[in-house]
């Protein structure tokens, strides 16, 4: 997590436009990975807790580096700058599908003239006192917007063929992030995304002083370094996404997590179906989650000696189990009451 956030990191920095949303999360992140470093001082390697800490505090740092660029923009202008960086995130987008649409990057283009057009003598319209640092930034922002968006109309979504293979290849590990996306990817095992981010990263460092280079040395005309970095960014940004949302569990893990997912759609289905007569309906379930939670020893699941990875998301679905067992116990107990004073 902490390389991916690294990369994520040293990649905003290079593109110099990023959204307040974007440091959020990620510094959010951070702060739970040192809680958990804290945690882990009387049961991991204080050599591996130390490597840790160091690959956190470099993050901290450029974190703070790119907050700092950010401060200097006022509340007037915070709106104006996301959806300038959300119009030059979609139009890269737009530049990388597989059916390129003029007619969607035109409209991008529209909404940037209509931002221009709020200019007054060149300076946003806020009320107010506004910092010069910020408009400087949120017009420096639209002039490359508009740059871009001119360009990816003149090439309509055709790279340089010098830089096709990178681009295949850069596509190809994007969609497959996607699909991982949209699936949730719930059973990741743990070599998932990292087999994915070496592959990323190979790409990455191919670079020359950061630019992509063709077989004879030369470097890559704007349009195809900025689709290539696009790519390079999204991917890094899917993955993190992954990583927060989804801990990736180990395969040693898998049978007891791919048992409790199949206990909680049961038990959901239960639910759904109206919930069940008698608590004793449910003993079956609390049986199985017994034997589960058995397993554990101070609350973590080892395989031998080994503590593989993706406990959290084991208890997690467990704990959700047990409260989904709770609420049916809850409401059977609750109607028979109600029954019984009905008599």
């Amino acid at each position: 997590m902490a390389s991916t956030i690294k990369r994520l990191l040293d990649h905003l920095k290079e593109a110099a436009f990023y959204s307040q949303k974007d440091l959020d999360s990620i510094a959010k992140t951070l702060g739970k990975m040192a809680e958990s470093v804290e945690h882990g001082k009387e049961t991991y390697s204080p050599h591996l807790l130390t490597l840790l800490q160091t690959r956190l505090d470099q993050c901290q740092k450029q974190l703070a580096e790119l907050h700092h660029e950010l401060s200097f923009l006022s509340p007037e202008l915070a709106p104006t700058h996301e959806t300038l960086v959300s119009i030059l995130r979609s139009t890269a987008a737009a530049n990388t599908r597989s059916k390129f649409s003029s007619l969607e990057v035109s409209g991008f283009k529209n909404r940037l003239i209509e931002i221009k057009a709020s200019l007054e003598n060149g300076n946003l319209l806020a009320s107010g006192e506004t910092a010069p640092q910020g408009q400087e930034l949120v017009k420096i922002l639209l002039e490359r917007c508009l740059k871009w968006v001119d360009i990816v109309l003149d090439r309509r979504g055709k790279i340089d063929e010098r830089f096709k293979d990178q681009y295949d290849q850069l596509v190809e590990i994007r969609n497959q992030l996607d699909r991982l996306a949209m699936t949730q990817a719930w059973s990741l095992r743990e070599t998932d995304l990292y087999i994915i981010q070496r592959k990323l990263n190979y790409i990455d460092e191919c670079r020359v002083n950061g630019n992509f280079l063709d077989a004879s040395g030369q470097p890559a005309d704007l349009h195809a370094q900025r689709t290539l970095l696009y790519l390079i960014r999204r991917s890094y940004a899917l993955i993190y996404g992954l990583l927060i949302s989804s801990e990736p569990v180990s395969e040693a893990l898998l049978p007891i997590y791919n048992q409790l997912q199949t206990l909680r759609k049961c038990l959901m289905e239960v639910k759904e179906s109206g919930g069940v007569s008698t608590s004793r309906e449910l003993y079956p379930y609390s049986m199985k989650l017994n034997s589960i939670d058995n397993m554990r020893v101070d609350g973590k699941f080892y395989i031998g000696s080994d503590l593989p990875e993706g406990q959290g998301r084991v208890n997690e679905l467990l704990a959700q189990c047990y409260d989904l067992c709770y609420e049916l116990r809850a409401a059977a107990d609750e109607e028979a009451a109600a029954k019984q004073d009905d008599l």
